[in-house]
């Protein structure tokens, strides 16, 4: 042990050399927010767009092709949150794609269960459910469980 330590002292063993880059700061909270949405635009296109093709041309059914579209929507958000909203490349991106899929399974679900519950309950599009639902749940939680828990 004495002797490791002399070793070291003496510099007899090479240093390694680590580069320590500042991590990037975190955008702003208005800006975030502002951000965050057209975001959101985007990748509710993406959704919108995926859920309307595979329901109505392929004829899949509405809640399956919901499913679909979150999920194509999803990949946009993560995308643009990570590189643009959030500012947080620096992270490991394994760890917030992981705590991702925990937020966007919970959105996921909140999405489904109001689509289908307004479509069947109150005989609703399931587009204008869907407009209803994703305005609903976007505001509500999405942006809070990104910033605070995917892109801390």
């Amino acid at each position: 042990m004495m002797q490791k330590a002399k070793i070291l002292e003496e510099g007899l063993l090479p240093q390694a050399h680590v580069e320590v880059r500042p991590a990037r700061q975190k955008t702003p909270l208005v800006l975030s927010w502002f951000r965050s949405h057209v975001a959101s635009i985007l990748a509710t296109l993406v959704d919108f767009a995926v859920t309307i093709l595979f329901t109505e041309l392929l004829s899949l059914w509405y809640v399956f092709s919901n499913m679909l579209g979150a999920t194509a929507g999803g990949v946009v958000s993560f995308t643009l949150c990570r590189l643009w909203v959030f500012n947080r490349r620096a992270s490991r991106i394994h760890h917030q794609a992981f705590r991702y899929v925990l937020a966007i399974g919970l959105s996921m679900v909140l999405n489904t269960l109001g689509v289908w519950f307004l479509t069947e309950t109150f005989h609703l599009p399931y587009t204008v459910s869907k407009i209803i639902v994703a305005a609903a749940v976007g505001v509500s939680v999405n942006f809070l469980v990104f910033r605070y828990f995917v892109f801390k």
